[in-house]
C-alpha cells in the first residue's frame, strides 16, 4: 500500500534536495572554498590558484562531458584514464620524437581516441561484453601501451606551439566580450524558454525566477572573468571546456539523438522494441567518450610540457564520481551536463585545497572515496521508489 503524500506545511525533503541539487552542490562549493581559504591564508582563493584550478578543473570536466552521456545509457566506462594517458604519451611521442606537425599531431590522436572509442562501443553494444569488463580490461591494455610506446619513462620537451594549447590565456579585452555574450545568450535562452512554455500552453516560469536565473548567471560571469583577468585571462583549455558544455547540453537537450541517449537509459528493452536502434546510440555514445579522451588527452600533455607515462592515472574515479556528485544517476536515465561539470569542479577543488595544505595522500583518496559513496547514497535516496 503507497503511502500518502506529503500534505499542508511538511516538507519533503526528497523533492526539495532533487528540484535544488545544483544550488545546493554550488553553496557545497562555496564551504568548500570558503574553508581552504582559511586554511591557506586567502592562498586558495587567489586569481593565480583560481586560474590553476580551473585549469585542472578542465581535463576531468572535458572527460565528464563523455562520460555522463555513457552513464545516462546505463553503461560505465573505466579504462578513461588510460585512454587518456595513452593518447597524451601518443600525442608527444609524434611530437617530440618524430617532429610531425601539430594539426597533424592533432588529427591523428583525435581520430584514434574515436576510434578506440568505437572499439568499446563495439564489443559492448554488439559483442555482448558488458561495459564495466570491457572498461576494466582497456584501463590495464591502454596502460600496458603507454608505457611500451613511452618506455616508461617521460617524453619532453613538447614544441612551444603545442604548450600553448594547454598554458595560453584568453585576453582580457576578450575575455570581457565573451562575458557579456555569455551573458547576453543566458537571456535569450530564458525568454525562449518562456515562449515556448505559451506556445504550447504550458505552466510558464515566473518572469522574477528567469530574471533572478539570469542576474545569477551574470553575477558569475563578472565574479569568474575578473578573478581570471586579474591574473593573465582565461585558461584556453577553460574556453575548451565553455564550448563543450554548450556543444553536449545542446546535444542532450535539442537532438534526436539526446533523447535517445535518456531513453536507453531510461528502459533499453523499450525503446528498442520502439524502433530505435540501441546498438548505434551506444556505438556513438562510446565514441564521443574516445574523441573526449583524445582531447583531454591533448591539453593535459599540453599543460604538463610533456607526455607522462602516469598520466590519467585514477583518472576514471573522478570522472565518475564527478558525474554522480553532479546529479547523474547511476541507474541510467536522468543527469545533465552542467550538473557533471559542477561535480567536476568540487572534485578538483577538493585536489587542489587538500594539495595546497599538504594533506596525505592516502586522507586525498579517503576523502574522495567518501564523497564518491554519499553521491550515489543520495542518488539512491531520492530516487527510491520513484522508478
Amino acid at each position: 500500500m503507497r503511502a500518502a503524500p506529503a500534505t499542508g506545511g511538511t516538507i519533503n525533503f526528497k523533492q526539495i534536495f532533487t528540484q535544488y541539487k545544483i544550488l545546493a552542490l554550488l553553496v557545497a562549493i562555496a564551504l568548500i572554498w570558503a574553508f581552504f581559504s582559511w586554511k591557506t591564508d586567502g592562498g586558495f582563493t587567489s586569481a593565480r590558484n583560481l586560474s590553476n584550478l580551473m585549469r585542472q578543473m578542465s581535463i576531468t570536466g572535458i572527460l565528464a562531458c563523455g562520460m555522463v552521456f555513457v552513464i545516462i545509457a546505463g553503461e560505465i566506462d573505466l579504462s578513461v584514464g588510460s585512454l587518456l594517458g595513452l593518447l597524451g604519451g601518443a600525442a608527444a611521442v609524434l611530437d617530440v620524437t618524430h617532429h610531425l606537425p601539430l594539426p597533424i599531431s592533432m588529427a591523428i590522436v583525435l581520430a584514434s581516441g574515436l576510434l578506440l572509442g568505437f572499439l568499446n562501443g563495439y564489443l559492448t553494444a554488439y559483442a555482448g561484453i558488458p561495459s564495466f569488463i570491457v572498461g576494466l580490461g582497456g584501463m590495464l591494455a591502454y596502460r600496458g601501451i603507454v608505457l611500451g610506446i613511452t618506455g616508461g619513462s617521460t617524453i619532453a620537451p613538447i614544441s612551444p606551439e603545442f604548450e600553448q594549447l594547454g598554458q595560453a590565456y584568453l585576453p582580457p579585452t576578450l575575455g570581457m566580450a565573451l562575458g557579456v555574450a555569455l551573458f547576453v545568450l543566458a537571456g535569450v535562452l530564458a525568454w525562449r524558454q518562456r515562449v515556448t512554455q505559451a506556445q504550447h500552453n504550458l505552466p510558464q516560469t515566473a518572469t522574477w525566477r528567469l530574471a533572478f536565473r539570469v542576474a545569477l548567471v551574470g553575477i558569475v560571469l563578472a565574479g569568474f572573468i575578473s578573478t581570471l583577468n586579474s591574473y593573465e585571462g582565461i585558461p584556453l583549455p577553460v574556453l575548451v571546456l565553455l564550448a563543450l558544455l554548450g556543444i553536449f547540453s545542446y546535444i542532450a537537450r535539442q537532438t534526436v539523438f539526446g533523447r535517445r541517449i535518456y531513453a536507453v537509459g531510461s528502459n533499453m528493452e523499450a525503446t528498442r522494441l520502439s524502433g530505435i536502434n540501441v546498438r548505434a546510440v551506444k556505438l556513438w555514445i562510446f565514441g564521443l567518450m574516445g574523441l573526449m579522451c583524445a582531447l583531454a588527452g591533448l591539453i593535459n600533455t599540453a599543460r604538463l610540457a610533456a607526455g607522462s607515462p602516469s598520466a590519467g592515472t585514477s583518472g576514471e574515479l573522478d570522472v565518475i564520481a564527478a558525474c554522480f556528485i553532479g546529479g547523474t544517476s547511476m541507474r541510467g536515465g536522468a543527469g545533465t551536463v552542467h550538473g557533471a561539470l559542477v561535480g567536476a569542479l568540487v572534485m578538483a577543488s577538493l585536489d587542489n585545497g587538500m594539495s595546497m595544505l599538504d594533506v596525505d595522500t592516502y586522507w586525498q583518496m579517503i576523502v574522495k572515496g567518501l564523497i564518491l559513496t554519499l553521491a550515489v547514497w543520495l542518488d539512491v535516496a531520492t530516487r527510491t521508489g520513484r522508478r
